[in-house]
């Protein structure tokens, strides 16, 4: 046994430690919730890791996300977050794709990935809905993170399926859309009920015209955090306990 792991061979004994290290998970969107999913699950030692994001880091970044310092001002997304990952365990399995996710590719991404879950931390809310319609069409597990901004309220933070969710406009929009390609709401989302406190007006996102402008709005540092280590730990637990090794 690994030092590293020694106080979670204590919760899930080698066999639970064999089974995490066997799976791979695919984490699209590596900013504030998707950098907080990504270490969490790295510490918890699952051994395979895809990490999909087309962004840099950038100042704004620094308040709230893992992978923003200004060390690594200017990287790529899932460069600094691959060094970071490897220099806490350096026999990980990562796989970094520096792309933005459309749905013109997702599904070969998809089929070809062998992935066990996917986390969606995605902001664009057409690319999410693309991406969890195409992990539904494939049947492969899929969670995401809706509106972790504008929000300073942690006990208003809960996992719950996008069906159930309120006072969350992504989750709105979201639904909108997931309900006109024919797919399912019931399925596992991190949210906020939390009124959020007023963004800036809207900006466009990228130069994508199917990608719709975004809303800026203000964050702080722990709670984009708090809803990628709610993820991360609604993921690993749902994998233990499907296959038996801990009860529901």
């Amino acid at each position: 046994m690994s030092q590293i792991q020694e106080r979670t061979e204590i919760l899930l004994g080698q066999d639970g430690l064999d089974f995490l290290q066997s799976k791979h998970l695919l984490v699209v969107g590596v900013g504030g919730v998707g950098g907080a999913v990504t270490e969490a699950i790295a510490r918890a030692g699952i051994g395979h890791i895809t990490l999909i994001d087309h962004d840099r880091v950038g100042l704004s970044n620094i308040n709230r996300q893992l992978v923003a310092t200004h060390a690594t001002l200017g990287m790529d997304k899932v460069a600094a977050m691959g060094e970071r990952l490897m220099l806490i365990n350096p026999a990980l399995n990562l796989t970094l794709r520096c792309e933005f996710v459309n749905r013109d590719h997702l599904d070969a991404l998809l089929q070809a990935g062998g992935f066990d879950y996917v986390i969606d931390c995605i902001d664009s809310v057409s690319c999410k809905a693309e991406l969890v319609a195409a992990c539904q069409r494939f049947a492969i597990p899929v969670a995401s993170s809706l509106g972790a901004g504008g929000r300073l309220d942690v006990s208003k933070v809960e996992m719950t399926t996008l069906e159930k969710t309120y006072n969350c406009g992504l989750a709105t929009n979201l639904r909108r859309k997931l309900r006109a390609l024919g797919m399912s709401l019931d399925y596992p989302v991190v949210f906020s009920g939390e009124y959020p406190i007023k963004p800036l007006p809207q900006q466009p996102v990228c130069d994508d015209p199917n990608v719709l402008p975004r809303a800026v709005n203000g964050t702080i540092s722990y709670m984009p955090n708090l809803f990628g280590f709610m993820l991360a730990g609604h993921v690993v637990r749902t994998l233990l306990m499907q296959s038996g090794r801990i009860k529901s």
